[in-house]
């Protein structure tokens, strides 16, 4: 399952582990992914995303219909 957010595109970054002596290894920075359930009243459906933390707080914020219509305007989604 991939760690990719379905609105944002947010995903793993890498960066190091840095210790007291100030070795560095690898590691990955994950983002805060949540699977919620929106319900569309302008499509009266429910729609389960897989979305950041973030995303979750624009949702909220916007409503989800006005932040699809933001995002499929900026070209990173389709609408039905």
């Amino acid at each position: 399952m991939s760690n990719f957010c379905e609105l944002t595109g947010k995903g793993p970054m890498s960066g190091n582990y840095v210790s007291h002596s100030n070795r560095k290894t690898k590691r990955r920075f994950l983002p805060n992914l949540r699977k919620k359930r929106f319900f569309i009243p302008e499509l009266d459906e429910w729609v389960t995303l897989k979305v950041s933390t973030s995303a979750i707080k624009n949702i909220a914020k916007k409503g989800i219909y006005a932040y699809l219509k933001e995002l499929s305007a900026k070209g990173e989604i389709t609408l039905k």
